[in-house]
């Protein structure tokens, strides 16, 4: 039975209405696969040193506050996650760390500590620190090449 309201006919909106309804909702699962596709995209960029939206250096860093000397230790490279470890002599106490971190990450590759900078991680010692105006080959090999010595 078809009922009509005024000149339209109901019968036939609700039934464009619920067809409207379906084509959005596999428009979303089609961003969705665009979604996904974009990150397998960008997973092979996943080791320590990777390169930010920005073009800036990233590097992911295992601290290690206490130390008796600053050092590059290892790299991790753990089932979870992977980092670069690094030794801190300052404790990690008000940021002391952090601020001896990126000064010995400069030091290590003849930056400016303007260069270098604390991105995430401040109270952690999972951090990411930013390095601009490098690429990724130069940080890697300056960092393997401290950490042999």
């Amino acid at each position: 039975m078809t009922r009509y309201y005024g000149n339209i006919c109901l019968r036939k909106k609700i039934l464009q209405h619920l067809t409207n309804s379906r084509e959005m909702s596999k428009q979303g699962s089609k961003k969705a696969g665009k979604a996904q596709k974009a990150a397998a995209k960008e997973e092979p960029n996943k080791g320590p040193i990777g390169v930010d939206k920005n073009g800036n250096v990233t590097i992911k860093i295992q601290a290690k506050p206490g130390a008796k000397h600053n050092n590059i230790t290892d790299f991790f490279v753990d089932i979870s996650d992977e980092a670069v470890g690094v030794a801190i002599s300052a404790p990690p106490v008000e940021g002391e760390a952090n601020t001896e971190l990126v000064k010995y990450l400069a030091s290590v590759l003849g930056m400016r500590k303007s260069d270098v900078s604390l991105d995430r991680g401040s109270k952690s010692r999972q951090k990411v620190v930013l390095v601009s105006g490098s690429t990724v080959e130069k940080v890697l090999e300056k960092l393997k090449g401290e950490m042999g010595t």
